[in-house]
C-alpha cells in the first residue's frame, strides 16, 4: 500500500503517503494504529454503541508532544481530526469517520499537591483516576455522575456532579489548562495567562483546542459520605416528587440531589430520589430523613458511604456498550402539571433500560456571577435529561421516538437553554440548540475567540462554533 485515503476538513477524500505516515511514526512515542492493526476496534469504540465509526487513522499519544505531532500532521494535510478523552459523550464527537483521531487514553496520570490541595489531571484521565489519587488525601473536586466520565471533557462543557451545590462546576474549580492549539502551539491558559482562552475553556466544550492536561482546586471531601438512594412506587411518584421539590427547596448547600424514573433490575419502574451530603455523617442523615419519609419506600440504601463509590452510584446503570440518546433541557418550573407529564410519559417507556432525571441545581453553582465562565445557566433551578438506552439497533427508531416525545411534551416548562455536555450530534439537534447551550451574549465572545484561536476550523468534532458563520 502506498497511500491511505482520509477524510479532509471539506468533505473530500485525499490520499496520504504512507511515507509520511511512517515518517509519523517515528515521531510518535505513543501508538499509531490503521483499520488493520491490532487493538484498532477497540480503540475506535466509545461508550455510546451508536457511534459506530471508522478513523483512518488513530494516534495513541502519549504526551503534549505526540499531541503537538498529531495536530500538526492533521493540519499540513487538511484532514478532519477528532480528539478522544474519555470517550463518554453521548454524541459520539470522540471518534470521526475516515478522518485523523488523536486518542489522550495513554494520558490518564493524576498528580495531588495535598499542600495546596491541587491536581493536575491528564487529557486521558477519567473522573475514576482523578477521585482514587484525590480521595488518598481525602480531596475532590466537583466531578462527572458516572466514573468512566473523561475529566476533560466534561470540564470544558461546565460539569455538573454532586459538589456542585457544595463548589460550584467542574470549570468553577479549574485553575490552568494546559492546551495544545491548532497552529501546533502549547500554551497555559489560567487567569493570568491567556484569560480569555482560559474563559472560553470554561464551558465552551473542545473548540478551541486539545486539553493535555487541567489543574484543579480541590476540597475537603469525604471520605465517607451520607448518601444513597430511595425507591417510591410510580403510582405515588407525583405526589413524592412534588414533596421532594418543596424539600428541596430549603435544603443547605452541602446536600446534592436528583430525581429519576427507572427500572431496577425486578423489571418494576418507580421513583428513585437520588441524594449525598457532603459533612458530617450524622448531620447528612438527619438532613435526608424527611425525603426518606415521603411515603412507603420500596428500597433504601442510604447509608454511610464512600465517595468514591457514591461517584460510582450510576456506573452499573449505564455500561459501555449499550446504544444511547439523549434529549435535554432547563427547566423554568417543576409544576403539578410538568410532574405528571414525565410521569405520564414514563409509563409508555419501551426499554427497561432507559431514564428520564430531574437534576436540581442550586447552592454554589447558582452564585457564581454569570460572566465568570462560558457556562451560563446559573439561575436555572432544574435541568430534565431523559436517557434512552436499549441494546439492539432494531429498536432505535422506537426508543429515539419515545426520548423525543417527552422532551416535546415538556417544552412548556422549559427556558429553551440546554446543557451542552447533554447534547446530541448538530444533525439531529439543530445549530440553534449550540447557541441555546452556550447563551446569548456568550455565543458572540465564543466566536471571536474561535477565529482567534481555530480561524480554520480543525476543532469541529465537538458542540462547533464555526468560525465562518456570524
Amino acid at each position: 500500500m502506498d497511500a491511505i485515503e482520509i477524510m479532509t476538513t471539506n468533505g473530500d477524500l485525499t490520499e496520504v503517503n504512507m511515507t509520511d505516515v511512517e515518517a509519523l511514526t517515528l515521531l510518535i512515542r505513543g501508538k499509531i494504529l490503521l483499520p488493520n492493526s491490532n487493538g484498532y476496534d477497540d480503540a475506535r469504540q466509545i461508550w455510546n454503541a451508536m457511534i459506530d465509526r471508522r478513523p483512518a487513522i488513530i494516534i495513541q499519544c502519549n504526551g503534549p508532544a505526540d499531541v503537538v505531532t498529531s495536530v500538526n500532521f492533521a493540519r499540513a494535510h487538511g484532514l478532519l481530526v477528532s480528539v478522544r478523552g474519555g470517550g463518554h459523550n453521548v454524541a459520539g464527537n470522540a471518534v470521526c469517520d475516515g478522518g485523523l483521531m488523536i486518542d489522550l487514553s495513554m494520558m490518564r496520570n493524576v498528580h495531588v499537591n495535598p499542600d495546596t490541595q491541587r491536581a493536575r489531571a491528564g487529557g486521558g484521565a477519567t473522573w475514576g483516576d482523578f477521585d482514587a489519587e484525590t480521595q488518598l488525601y481525602g480531596l475532590a473536586t466537583t466531578g462527572g455522575l458516572i466514573s468512566s466520565t473523561g475529566v476533560g471533557g466534561l470540564t470544558l462543557g461546565g460539569g455538573i456532579g454532586w459538589l456542585s451545590p457544595s463548589h460550584g462546576l467542574a470549570c468553577d474549580n479549574l485553575i490552568s489548562v494546559e492546551v495544545v492549539t491548532a497552529n501546533g502551539e502549547v500554551v497555559t491558559a489560567s487567569e493570568t495567562q491567556n484569560s480569555d482562552l482560559f474563559w472560553g475553556l470554561q464551558g465552551g466544550s473542545g473548540n478551541f483546542g486539545v486539553a493535555t492536561s487541567l489543574e484543579f482546586q480541590l476540597h475537603p471531601v469525604g471520605p465517607i459520605m451520607f448518601g444513597g438512594m430511595v425507591f417510591y412506587p410510580l403510582e405515588v411518584a407525583e405526589e413524592v416528587l412534588a414533596q421532594f421539590r418543596d424539600f428541596m427547596a430549603t435544603a443547605p448547600d452541602n446536600l446534592a440531589a436528583m430525581a429519576g424514573i427507572i427500572t431496577p433490575p425486578d423489571g418494576t419502574m418507580v421513583l428513585a430520589l437520588v441524594a449525598v451530603y457532603n459533612g458530617n455523617i450524622a448531620e447528612g442523615e438527619a438532613a435526608l430523613a424527611p425525603l426518606r419519609a415521603f411515603g412507603t419506600s420500596s428500597l433504601d440504601t442510604f447509608a454511610p458511604t464512600p465517595y468514591r463509590t457514591i461517584q460510582t452510584l450510576f456506573d452499573a446503570g449505564a455500561p459501555s456498550g449499550r446504544r444511547y440518546y439523549f434529549k435535554s433541557s432547563f427547566l423554568n418550573e417543576l409544576s403539578a402539571d410538568a410532574i405528571s407529564t414525565v410521569c405520564e410519559y414514563a409509563q409508555n417507556c419501551p426499554s427497561p433500560y432507559s431514564k428520564i432525571f430531574i437534576e436540581f441545581m442550586r447552592g454554589a453553582f447558582s452564585r457564581v456571577p454569570r460572566d465568570a465562565t462560558v457556562f451560563d445557566h446559573r439561575s436555572s433551578s432544574y435541568n430534565l435529561l431523559v436517557i434512552g438506552a436499549w441494546p439492539d439497533q432494531e429498536d432505535d427508531a422506537e426508543n429515539r421516538d419515545w426520548t423525543r416525545d417527552i422532551w416535546g411534551a415538556m417544552q412548556p416548562y422549559s427556558s429553551g437553554r440546554v446543557y451542552v455536555n447533554y447534547l446530541g450530534t448538530v444533525e439531529d439537534e439543530g445549530s440553534d440548540r449550540i447557541m441555546a447551550a452556550y447563551g446569548p451574549g456568550k455565543y458572540e465572545k465564543l466566536l471571536a475567540l474561535k477565529k482567534k484561536y481555530d480561524p480554520e476550523n480543525l476543532f469541529r468534532m465537538n458542540q462547533n462554533i464555526r468560525p465562518d458563520v456570524g
